[in-house]
């Protein structure tokens, strides 16, 4: 009981994050590595070192002697490499971004433990920005001149703020929040993001729901912001592309720290009679709308992103954990922990942390890492581990392979064609989580893509930053 409550509130933290916002191949190994090393002056004044390493990879008399240029992050002499982790870690979302951490550490714990890149090891400088957006600019100020890449950036408005500098650094970076501007070029020019926007995915979600059930009236609520105004124009076009009745439109109106509004949000959705219910939220914001609309006798069926989730839902003691598991449809970008296709990450994690409480996160964590992990991959091979080559590389990526639990990525081409289509939708599992046997839900579906998210055209941001 012990580990089930550190996993409830771990989990419950984890699933907010967003609100605010099987192994690679490695190359193989040298024991005789010999480098030697050239300063060449680049045209900006910085030294780009020019190494040359022999590797053991090639054909025929044993090795060829590649040149790998390198500026920022990268250790020649002790063949290591550094990327950053701008965590918040004992903020809002320390909880939930610790165990992505953990997930990141784990994943390069064993690449180093099996050869690291091609002879390198990866180190990981890791701060906690509190999730303040002015010491996420100052954090990275402070490691800007010792990281190749940014590993992972907490938050949406914490990301956008370092913009410039990532231009300025050609600083590839991983942002964890799915805001669909993260697929524009005006805005991911040093971006690679993963997994479906929140507006994709409220497509996908009401899609799956409307046919399940054959609701044709649909009620949408949402936080502001590029979060909850994302998801809820996803779930517009959604009604419209599905011909559903908007019945209530709460887009923007739901303000978590304000019981009056939660109060009218939960009423509103009530009196619309609405047959399905959408919802952009928080995991509090959420139990507190859906409890006072079922306590006013509504009987729809719910869905929303995947930051509305929280096993605590589902909880042995919680009061909504029946009516949770008869209406609600969970939505996210991977499979749950327990479920077969995720067995090798699994299994992976825990060798190196046996002890760890059961997590979904922990996959997200083997997502971003494993990106990067290409994208060092990709350079590498290009020879030139520049914070420039390597954002060049992971630009040119066709296709990053994430195992059976996530649906691969592509970063080459225009966003229509990279952009992430598919999402899991499941149902909650109070048995199986009070069982030990699950992380609160159990899968229906995925990766899903429906029709109108295949045929959908994206060509820019489904809501702007700029309002």
């Amino acid at each position: 009981m012990k580990h089930l409550t550190r996993w409830l509130v771990l989990l419950l933290a984890f699933a907010m994050v967003a609100a605010a916002c099987s192994q690679g191949d490695d190359g193989d190994a040298t024991d005789d590595t010999e480098a030697t090393e050239t300063t060449e002056a680049t045209d900006d004044g910085d030294s780009t070192e020019t190494t040359e390493d022999m590797t053991d990879d090639t054909e025929g008399d044993g090795g060829d002697m590649m040149e790998l240029a390198t500026d920022f992050g990268v250790d020649t002499e002790n063949m290591t490499i550094t990327l950053g982790l701008l965590s918040d870690l004992t903020g809002p979302f320390g909880p939930l971004v610790s165990a992505i951490a953990e997930g990141i550490r784990v994943y390069w714990e064993d690449v180093n433990a099996n050869g690291g890149i091609n002879g390198y090891t990866v180190e990981l400088d890791v701060v906690d920005t509190v999730y303040v957006v002015d010491s996420h600019v100052q954090l990275y100020e402070e490691m800007r001149d010792n990281v190749a890449a940014i590993q992972h950036s907490t938050g949406s408005p914490h990301t956008v703020a370092i913009l410039p500098q990532l231009a300025e650094d050609s600083m590839l970076t991983i942002p964890l929040t799915w805001y669909s501007g993260w697929s524009d070029p005006a805005l991911n020019a040093n971006l690679l993001s993963h997994g479906s926007p929140y507006c994709l995915e409220s497509m996908n979600g009401i899609s799956y729901i409307a046919e399940d059930t054959g609701g044709t009236t649909i009620a949408i609520a949402s936080v502001p912001g590029d979060y909850g105004l994302d998801g809820a124009a996803g779930a517009a076009l959604a009604a419209e592309a599905l011909g559903l009745e908007v019945v209530y439109d709460g887009s923007g109106q739901i303000i978590p720290s304000d019981e009056t509004t939660l109060t009218a949000v939960a009423n509103g959705i009530t009196d619309s009679g609405a047959e399905i219910v959408w919802t952009t939220t928080t995991p509090g914001t959420m139990s507190a709308i859906f409890g006072q609309a079922i306590a006013n006798g509504f009987n729809g069926a719910w869905g929303g992103n995947s930051p509305n989730w929280s096993p605590s839902f589902v909880a042995p003691d919680s009061p909504i954990k029946d009516a949770i598991a008869e209406m609600y449809y969970n939505s996210t970008y991977q499979v749950p922990w327990f479920d077969p296709a995720a067995d090798a990450e699994r299994e992976l994690f825990r060798q190196y942390n046996a002890e760890a409480p059961a997590l979904d996160y922990y996959l997200e964590g083997f997502t971003e890492a494993k990106i990067m992990h290409e994208a060092l991959l990709a350079a590498y091979d290009n020879g030139d581990w520049t914070r420039a080559g390597i954002l060049a590389a992971a630009k040119s990526l066709e296709s990053v392979e994430l195992g059976s639990y996530a649906p691969s990525e592509v970063y080459a081409g225009e966003p229509n064609e990279r952009v992430q289509r598919a999402s899991y939708i499941g149902r909650p599992d109070p048995a199986g989580l009070a069982a030990g046997e699950s992380t609160g839900w159990t899968l229906s579906e995925g990766p899903y893509t429906a029709d109108i998210t295949a045929a959908y055209e994206f060509n820019e941001a489904c809501y702007s930053l700029d309002g």
